[in-house]
């Protein structure tokens, strides 16, 4: 597949987002051709395919693509753009007082991040199509303008919420997130009253701070049937860290929402598409046992790799997580996350950060220092 231009790319790619029954060869043109534009625009990331002896011209399969090291975007301008293009850019959401990613985007680029988010994010959390009215526990997007999770929080809500929705979330002088437990709690009276279901979304660390206010005042809620939460991101130092099973159990008790309809979200803001656990989708289907495993939509593939070697790893065993996102247009496609995961099948078991010494173990991170810089 020839592509002369980013435009020309981002149409075929909606095209592939429609109808992507195309499978595998449809994903490697696509692939092989965003690697194309990208080798020529990203300097950086030419380099760094260039020190592998890697270019458009030797690689004939998507996971031959180099995978960048997350933290990468941190130290470089990974991007495509003109520095008059950008018209937005996202931030991580790390530690406070490290210096954050940096995704930039203009108008074309953004719209390319919103519009396959949508129907993923509907097929998980809204299956059964009904009206919701979301709760977010997060700042609004004028307070955390550079969060991606945040815009997609109101891309969601302007597009598949109500005009009710609300945003619960403020921030600190030192910009990080708290809730405002008064406005969470009047939405959450409020919500509890309503005849249609609920959506309550929020970082896990948010959740903590709001279940143990809850606790301390003894207050509890019982949102209507057919509400649902979705929970995401780790934890950073903001709050506690709480096993999954017993902040979902905290969930269940403080705002009736049962652990079949809690969703796990799974994202970053060096990629543009999400991953999902089934949980909802299996349980209306009445596989309530299945567990909770990742899958990336279809215009992303997935790879677990060794720390040692680079190799991808086998059925059931655990590795770092490499992710291929064609919806990451104008930026870099493959990028090395800082996670941990089991392969599962199509999808992928999620079991957290990697160690620095796991990291620095990886090949691909390994040969990145020293041979992407200017």
């Amino acid at each position: 597949m020839s592509v002369r231009s980013f435009a020309e790319f981002s149409a075929r790619l909606r095209e592939f987002i429609a109808a992507p029954a195309a499978g595998g060869a449809g994903f490697n043109q696509l692939a092989l051709a965003l690697f194309a534009l990208q080798f020529e625009r990203v300097g950086p990331y030419r380099r760094l395919c260039q020190a592998r002896g890697v270019t458009p011209e030797t690689v004939t399969h998507w996971h031959e693509i180099p995978a960048i090291p997350a933290a990468a975007f941190k130290e470089l301008e990974l991007s495509s753009l003109d520095a008059a293009e950008r018209t937005k850019v996202f931030h991580s959401s790390g530690t406070t007082g490290q210096s954050p990613s940096r995704h930039f985007h203009n108008a074309e680029s953004l719209a390319i991040y919103e519009a396959p988010l949508l129907p993923w994010f509907k097929a998980h959390l809204l299956p059964e199509a009904d009206e919701f009215f979301f709760v977010v526990l997060t700042p609004s997007p004028a307070l955390a303008p550079h969060s991606s999770l945040v815009h997609m929080f109101e891309t969601v809500r302007r597009e598949l919420g109500s005009a009710d929705a609300l945003f619960v979330g403020n921030t600190k002088a030192d910009g990080s997130w708290r809730v405002d437990f008064g406005a969470a709690r009047d939405a959450l009276e409020r919500a509890g009253g309503m005849r249609r279901p609920v959506a309550v979304l929020g970082t896990a660390f948010s959740f903590v701070h709001l279940l143990e206010h809850l606790a301390a005042v003894n207050l509890s809620f019982a949102l209507p049937s057919g509400s649902r939460v979705m929970e995401t991101g780790g934890y950073k130092g903001r709050s506690r860290t709480v096993p999954k099973t017993e902040l979902h159990a905290l969930i269940t008790r403080h705002l009736g929402v049962p652990g079949s309809h809690i969703v796990c979200e799974y994202g970053m803001s060096e990629l543009s598409s999400q991953a999902y656990d089934r949980v909802i989708r299996s349980a209306e289907c009445g596989m309530r046992n299945e567990p909770r495993t990742f899958r990336f939509p279809p215009w992303t593939r997935v790879r677990i790799v060794s720390p040692e070697t680079g190799q991808e790893t086998v059925e059931g065993a655990s590795g770092l997580i490499q992710v291929w996102d064609l919806a990451n247009v104008r930026s870099v496609m493959a990028i090395q996350t800082e996670d941990l995961g089991v392969r599962r099948c199509a999808g992928f078991e999620l079991i957290g950060r990697a160690a620095q010494a796991e990291l620095r173990g990886c090949s691909l991170v390994a040969s990145w220092d020293g041979l992407a810089r200017p």
